[in-house]
Protein backbone atom coordinates (compact mmCIF):
# COMPACT_ATOMS: atom_id res chain seq x y z
CA UNK A 1 0.00 0.00 0.00
CA UNK A 2 1.83 3.16 -0.98
CA UNK A 3 2.41 5.65 1.70
CA UNK A 4 -0.04 8.18 0.33
CA UNK A 5 -3.18 6.15 1.30
CA UNK A 6 -1.89 5.49 4.79
CA UNK A 7 -1.55 9.42 5.40
CA UNK A 8 -5.06 9.43 3.42
CA UNK A 9 -6.38 6.72 6.19
CA UNK A 10 -5.13 9.18 8.79
CA UNK A 11 -6.86 11.82 7.44
CA UNK A 12 -9.81 10.21 7.49
CA UNK A 13 -9.19 9.17 10.94
CA UNK A 14 -7.95 12.87 12.40
CA UNK A 15 -11.54 13.82 10.38
CA UNK A 16 -13.73 11.72 12.30
CA UNK A 17 -12.12 12.43 15.92
CA UNK A 18 -12.34 16.17 15.00
CA UNK A 19 -16.08 15.29 14.20
CA UNK A 20 -16.15 14.08 17.48
CA UNK A 21 -14.91 16.99 19.17
CA UNK A 22 -17.29 19.41 20.73
CA UNK A 23 -19.15 22.16 18.30
CA UNK A 24 -16.88 25.23 18.42
CA UNK A 25 -13.45 22.93 17.41
CA UNK A 26 -15.48 22.02 14.17
CA UNK A 27 -14.67 25.05 12.05
CA UNK A 28 -10.94 25.21 13.12
CA UNK A 29 -10.65 21.47 12.10
CA UNK A 30 -12.22 21.50 8.74
CA UNK A 31 -9.60 24.38 8.08
CA UNK A 32 -7.09 22.47 9.56
CA UNK A 33 -7.69 19.69 7.30
CA UNK A 34 -8.83 21.11 4.00
CA UNK A 35 -4.91 22.59 4.34
CA UNK A 36 -3.62 19.17 4.69
CA UNK A 37 -6.11 17.20 2.38
CA UNK A 38 -5.30 19.17 -0.86
CA UNK A 39 -1.56 17.83 -0.71
CA UNK A 40 -2.38 14.14 0.07
CA UNK A 41 -4.98 14.19 -2.53
CA UNK A 42 -2.71 15.27 -4.86
CA UNK A 43 -0.07 13.01 -3.90
CA UNK A 44 -2.76 10.13 -4.01
CA UNK A 45 -3.16 11.05 -7.60
CA UNK A 46 0.57 10.86 -8.40
CA UNK A 47 1.34 8.02 -6.59
CA UNK A 48 -1.42 5.91 -6.53
CA UNK A 49 -3.73 7.24 -9.93
CA UNK A 50 -6.41 9.13 -10.83
CA UNK A 51 -8.97 6.85 -9.88
CA UNK A 52 -7.50 6.33 -5.78
CA UNK A 53 -6.88 10.12 -6.62
CA UNK A 54 -10.58 10.88 -7.39
CA UNK A 55 -11.85 7.77 -4.45
CA UNK A 56 -9.80 10.07 -1.84
CA UNK A 57 -11.46 13.37 -3.23
CA UNK A 58 -14.43 12.53 -2.87
CA UNK A 59 -14.14 10.82 0.07
CA UNK A 60 -12.77 14.08 1.44
CA UNK A 61 -15.91 16.12 -0.25
CA UNK A 62 -17.98 13.93 2.06
CA UNK A 63 -16.25 14.54 5.48
CA UNK A 64 -15.88 18.12 4.26
CA UNK A 65 -19.61 18.71 3.06
CA UNK A 66 -20.75 22.26 4.52
CA UNK A 67 -17.44 24.32 3.82
CA UNK A 68 -17.91 22.95 0.13
CA UNK A 69 -21.61 24.04 0.44
CA UNK A 70 -20.69 27.65 2.20
CA UNK A 71 -17.94 27.97 -0.18
CA UNK A 72 -20.48 27.34 -3.17
CA UNK A 73 -22.91 29.49 -1.95
CA UNK A 74 -20.09 32.11 -1.79
CA UNK A 75 -19.06 31.31 -5.44
CA UNK A 76 -22.57 32.09 -6.74
CA UNK A 77 -22.96 35.00 -4.88
CA UNK A 78 -19.96 36.69 -6.70
CA UNK A 79 -21.20 35.42 -10.21
CA UNK A 80 -24.43 36.84 -9.92
CA UNK A 81 -23.39 39.96 -8.93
Amino acid sequence: MPLTLILACFWALAAFVAGLAPGRFHWPAAYVLIATGFPIVGYVGVQAGPLWGLAVLGACASVLRWPLIFAGRWLRRRVQV
